[in-house]
């Protein structure tokens, strides 16, 4: 129980990824509030597991979010963990790329993050402790064709992972990003199958990731066992960039 008594909000936490680390999470003795727009699976969430609190909420809208954050602050009285996991694609090549595709993956995948880590930081700096963990990508490591948006997006995530490390470390908050390769979730399952098939190909494990792959990462990077990590990116790819 690596998390025993420890409250977790989770960004995106209704579906993918940010469902199967709800689960890990609570497996591992956690309160988990979700911070998603999808009611439905939200909800559904809250039956399925014991010790999840779902609340709408849009990571683009400051107000939606400080609501939250203060529901959530009259329950618990720490937040220990904040996962920065919401995030979509709109992917166009950039001749084609429309203007509401990119402000729409900057909004939710770079500023969403900034708007939940800056609610939430004060909370953790004032109890002299805390994690934060954002979603980043190895494709904003090494680029991908067609995602200038998402890729901008994800290296803009890893900016500010290592800028906030600097800025909270002293304050007892560890900040780490979680690079995940092409994992099996509703997301990836837009892309071409032969597209799919060649990224086997490249990955040295020869597979698409698993949810709980990530899951796993950020238990990791969240637990005690972590302790002196922080500021770094950790890549979960089957080696797909080594």
């Amino acid at each position: 129980m690596r998390l025993q008594n420890k409250t977790a909000i989770i960004t995106g936490g209704a579906a993918g990824i940010g469902a199967a680390t709800t689960a890990t999470f609570v497996r591992e003795g956690a309160h988990v509030i979700i911070w998603d727009v999808d009611e439905q699976r939200g909800r559904e969430m809250e039956e399925k597991h014991g010790n999840v609190q779902f609340q709408h909420v849009d990571v683009t809208d400051r107000s939606s979010i400080a609501q939250a954050l203060a529901a959530a602050r009259a329950q618990h009285p720490r937040i220990d963990i904040l996962i920065n996991n919401a995030g979509i694609t709109r992917d166009a090549t950039l001749v084609k790329m429309e203007e509401p595709a990119w402000d729409a993956v900057i909004d939710i995948n770079l500023k969403g993050v900034f708007n939940c880590a800056q609610a939430v930081a004060p909370e953790m700096v004032a109890q002299g402790s805390g994690v934060i963990l954002n979603a980043a990508s190895v494709v904003g490591l090494y680029g991908n064709f067609g995602q200038s948006n998402y890729v901008a997006s994800k290296a803009g995530v890893i900016g500010l992972t290592k800028v906030w490390a600097r800025e909270l470390g002293p304050k007892g908050v560890r900040v780490n990003a979680v690079a995940p390769g092409f994992i099996a979730t509703d997301m990836v399952g837009t892309i071409p199958e032969k597209v799919i098939a060649a990224i086997r190909a490249k990955t040295p494990l020869a597979r698409l990731g698993e949810a709980r792959d990530i899951a796993n990462a950020y238990l990791f990077l969240a637990s005690d066992e972590a302790a002196f990590i922080n500021g770094t990116t950790l890549s979960v790819d089957g080696g797909l960039v080594a």
